[in-house]
């Protein structure tokens, strides 16, 4: 977990390619339109409202959560689809303290750890500002609204309420993983 633009996708990528660390990704849901050099089935399952509604009226979503953005409601969703065999593998997501919260009501406090990737502010915002222009259609205002979303959906009050106490700054990419890597493999 960590705000937009701190390096998670990037550590989260490097993650798995730490073949003693045997982990799967754990991919979710969502109703965004994909982005440029994504693929379905890889970082999310892109879906729609309908897709969305069919898995709930199965009782297969376990958390979901709801962003009003500048271009209409996008949904976010983990569901127990059966992909997910949480006795025989380790899965590694990117969610938000909310989720996690929900996903380790769900599993179990002993079955689900937080790694939480912190970056100062200013990087964060010159990070993503740098990644939006790679778009063929930049969403400058989509960006800021996620930038400013994340104080709250990442306040010191949900990261406590989660029980996220253990963060890793991503100053530099090597470091932040190798202490990661360390902590996975002590946990």
């Amino acid at each position: 977990m960590g705000k937009s633009a701190s390096g998670k996708d990037s550590l989260y990528r490097r993650l798995f390619e730490c073949k003693e660390l045997d982990m799967k990704p754990l991919v979710t849901y969502t109703t965004r339109p994909i982005r440029a050099g994504e693929t379905e089935g890889v970082e999310y399952h892109f879906t729609d409202i309908a897709g969305m509604k069919a898995l709930e009226a199965k009782g297969l979503i376990i958390e979901s959560r709801v962003y009003h953005t500048v271009h209409g409601d996008w949904y976010y969703f983990t569901a127990d689809d059966g992909s997910i065999d949480i006795r025989n593998s380790n899965y590694m997501m990117i969610t938000t303290p909310e989720a996690f919260s929900k996903l380790r009501a769900y599993y179990g406090k002993d079955t689900v750890h937080p790694i939480y990737i912190e970056v100062e502010d200013g990087i964060r915002l010159s990070r993503a500002l740098e990644r939006e222009r790679l778009q063929k259609e930049p969403k400058y205002k989509e960006m800021c609204r996620r930038f400013l979303a994340d104080s709250e959906d990442f306040s010191e009050e949900n990261l406590q309420a989660a029980g996220i106490d253990k963060r890793f700054y991503n100053t530099d990419m090597d470091s932040c993983l190798k202490e990661i890597k360390e902590w996975i493999l002590s946990v």
